[in-house]
C-alpha cells in the first residue's frame, strides 16, 4: 500500500503536530536553492531508506540512522524510533517529497544517494538530527548541506535528545566490533604515504584521511594532532589479518570530511 494512502487514516491531532514540530525547528531545518524533483515514496525501509514508487531505494544524505533488526540481530536502540519518525514526516507530505541528488548520485549498493525534503522546501534529515534520531555524517563530495545537518545535531546533543540521552561515544581501546561509531581517543602519531594520512590512536586503532579530504582541513594542523585527543566518527572496519602502513591496528575508521573529526578541549 502507499504511504500516502495511510495518510488518509492518521488523525489531525497528528498532521497538526508534526506541523508544530517543523514550524519550531525552522531554523534546523535545511533548505536549499535550485530544481527539485518530486517522487512517491512507496515504503519506509527504516531511518534513512526509502523505497520509491518506481522502485528505486533512496539513501538519505548526511544522516545515518541506528541499525533496525535484521538477520537475528537486534535493532539499535532508537532505530524504530527514527523509522515511525521518518514515516510521520512523509505523511505529512501526502507521502509526496522532492529530492535534491548527490553530487555523487548512487552509492555502491546502487541506491540514489539524495537530500529529501517535504512539500514546504524542509530537510528532512535535519529534522531527523534535530530530533536526535540519527547521527550526522559528511561523505565529499556531498557535503551541500553539512554545516546545517552539523548544526541540527548539536542542538540534540546539547539538550540529550534521543542517541545523545545517554552518550553513544567509545574509547578507541574499548571497540570490539565494525560498523558506524563515535569514538574517542589519544592520537600517538602521525604517518604519511601514498594512501594519505594516517593517525595511529591509543588502542588498536588507525584513522585514514585521503589526501583528497586532506585539503578541507583548515580550522587547525594535522600535524598538531600528535598527543591530543579528538573524536571521530565514522564506519569502523575490522583489519584482522591485512597488512600495511600501521601493522598493529586493527580497526581503521576513514575521515572523508572535516567535520568528521574534532581535536577535543
Amino acid at each position: 500500500m502507499r504511504l500516502s494512502v495511510h495518510l488518509k487514516k492518521a488523525s489531525l491531532v497528528g498532521a497538526f503536530f508534526v506541523s508544530a514540530i517543523f514550524s519550531l525547528q525552522a531554523q534546523a531545518l535545511c533548505s536549499v536553492s535550485g530544481p527539485l524533483s518530486q517522487v512517491v515514496v512507496a515504503k519506509v525501509i527504516d531511518g534513512d531508506t526509502l523505497r520509491l514508487e518506481d522502485g528505486r531505494n533512496v539513501r538519505l544524505i548526511g544522516l545515518n540512522a541506528p541499525e533496525v533488526g535484521r538477520k537475528g540481530r537486534n535493532a539499535e536502540p532508537f532505530a524504530e524510533a527514527a523509522k515511525r519518525r521518518l514515516q510521520a514526516l512523509i505523511s505529512a507530505s501526502d507521502g509526496h517529497v522532492n529530492l535534491r541528488l548527490g553530487q555523487d548520485a548512487k552509492d555502491h549498493y546502487g541506491r540514489v544517494l539524495a537530500h529529501v525534503f517535504n512539500e514546504r522546501g524542509e530537510n528532512l534529515e535535519a529534522a531527523l538530527l534535530a530530533e536526535g534520531l540519527g547521527y550526522f555524517v559528511a561523505i565529499a563530495p556531498n557535503t551541500l548541506l553539512a554545516s546545517c545537518h552539523r548544526g541540527a545535531e548539536r542542538k540534540a546533543r546539547a539538550t540529550g535528545k534521543g542517541v545523545w540521552r545517554q552518550s553513544p561515544i567509545i574509547a578507541a581501546e574499548r571497540l570490539r566490533r565494525g560498523g558506524f561509531a563515535v569514538v574517542k581517543a589519544r592520537v600517538d602519531r602521525l604517518e604519511k604515504n601514498r594512501g594519505g594520512i594516517w593517525l595511529e590512536l591509543k588502542g588498536s586503532m588507525v584513522l585514514k584521511i585521503p589526501y583528497r579530504a586532506a585539503a578541507a582541513f583548515t580550522e587547525y594542523s594535522l600535524s598538531d594532532l600528535p598527543g591530543r585527543e579528538i573524536e571521530a566518527r565514522g564506519w569502523v572496519i575490522d583489519r584482522k589479518g591485512r597488512a600495511d602502513l600501521s601493522r598493529q591496528a586493527r580497526w581503521m575508521l576513514q575521515v572523508d570530511h572535516p567535520s568528521m573529526l574534532a581535536p577535543l578541549p
